[in-house]
């Protein structure tokens, strides 16, 4: 195998930040392409162009509960104040563009506007009404208890956004909140980023495909369809590459018709073993590397480089065989860059703190990621599961999050507040 130009394996924490670095170039050195979707269909897409407001948001003073428009200081007097009108939402703009006349009060709804003159919306329990005389009053009790402020319960006609303001920025991954938003703006069709294309080799000879029946030294290719979920969710589009077997020539072939993709994923082949032609192969064909390795298990022989092509350059990783190594890997390294690749430049790996429900004793010196469950709400809690290593997908399916234990534990007790890799 020719020289290792960077025979580096790296500290969880700095190969994170060497991949973050790179995403973080993207944002400049990447020729992103958008195109137009129906906003209905634009749920996990990355947003190309800005959306902005079409009009004053809300575009007129909007009450925000259900009660009478009136002056301050009518309530504060205490006297009775007749009601002279209402106003729904939906109500044609002239009604409540009236003046309100002073020492009169207007029903209102929760959403319709407020009329001219009011600076206040009292709600319907904080006042008592009479029905006979249709009038209303704040007995002292409720003065003392919910004294009336000036603009209270109204917001005013372009506090939330003005014509023309960005609403949601280019780069921003549309969740349910941000369609809401858009489609406050009329916003029908949006411009989005084309998802990345993402080339999926799966290599070894011990496998076979899905659809096989496995001789009993054989296993079913799990890693390329766990993979193309993975690209899927991140919203790039897998491309799954038919298997590659444990030589030289067809690594090399295959990763040269794999070069027409915008990312590169291999899996297998890269660990110190006799038949592990991954990198050798890579190197070959002019691969650059920033680390060989990360100190993690599983995971630890995980490559992240690039290799030259026509007008550029193309970022690629080659991940380890076995399946919980393979999405662990991703999930930490490759999901970051693919989301920049996206367009989505803040993408990082999810994590979050939980409380242990039982001790875990691991040995120091790795960072480990722990099949685990977590359950519990808002005081979440997290238990590892029972699992047979790293090929242990039966039970590792039965997980939804893997419990961080840090390099230099080599033990987590009960009740301990800890790190949480999310799925």
């Amino acid at each position: 195998m020719a020289a290792n130009p960077i025979p580096s394996v790296l500290s969880f924490s700095a190969a994170t930040t060497l991949v973050r670095e790179h995403a973080a170039s993207l944002r400049f050195a990447y020729p992103r392409k958008t195109e137009i979707l129906g906003l209905a269909h634009a749920l996990g897409r990355v947003l190309g162009r800005p959306v902005l407001a079409d009009r004053d948001q809300p575009p007129f003073d909007r009450s925000t509960r259900d009660g009478y428009a009136c002056h301050v200081s009518d309530l504060l007097t205490g006297n009775a104040i007749p009601v002279t009108g209402q106003i729904r939402a939906g109500d044609p703009i002239e009604i409540p563009r009236a003046a309100l006349v002073a020492g009169h009060a207007v029903e209102i709804m929760t959403g319709a506007p407020v009329p001219l003159g009011a600076d206040h919306v009292v709600m319907f329990e904080h006042v008592e009404h009479d029905p006979e005389a249709d009038t209303i009053r704040m007995t002292p009790e409720q003065l003392q208890n919910h004294p009336p402020e000036s603009g209270a319960n109204i917001v005013p006609a372009g506090a939330e956004a003005r014509r023309g303001d960005i609403i949601l920025h280019a780069g921003t991954r549309l969740v349910p909140a941000h369609i809401a938003a858009a489609a406050a703006c009329g916003a029908s069709l949006v411009h989005v980023y084309a998802p990345p294309r993402v080339s999926i080799l799966a290599s070894g000879d011990e496998l076979v495909d899905l659809d096989a029946t496995p001789l009993a030294h054989q296993i079913r290719n799990s890693n390329s369809y766990s993979l193309a979920a993975q690209v899927t969710a991140a919203g790039g589009h897998p491309h799954r590459l038919p298997l590659v077997r444990d030589d030289p020539g067809s690594m090399q072939s295959a990763i040269r018709m794999a070069m027409d993709s915008d990312l590169l994923l291999l899996s297998g082949g890269v660990s110190m073993g006799k038949y592990d032609f991954a990198a050798e192969s890579l190197l070959a064909l002019g691969a650059e590397f920033f680390f060989t390795g990360a100190l993690i298990q599983p995971g630890k022989p995980v490559i992240f480089g690039r290799l030259p092509q026509a007008g550029g350059m193309k970022y690629f990783f080659a991940l380890p065989g076995n399946p919980v190594s393979t999405m662990v890997t991703f999930a930490l390294f490759v999901h970051p860059l693919l989301c920049a690749l996206a367009g989505d430049d803040n993408s990082v790996p999810r994590f979050v703190l939980a409380t242990l429900g039982s001790t875990v004793k691991a040995k120091p010196g790795l960072t480990r990621f722990l099949p685990a469950i977590l359950s519990g709400g808002i005081h979440p809690q997290v238990n590892p599961i029972e699992w047979q290593g790293s090929g242990d997908l039966a039970n590792t399916a039965a997980a939804n999050c893997f419990l961080v234990v840090p390099a230099d534990r080599g033990a987590l007790e009960a009740e301990d507040v800890v790190t949480v890799l999310l799925n």
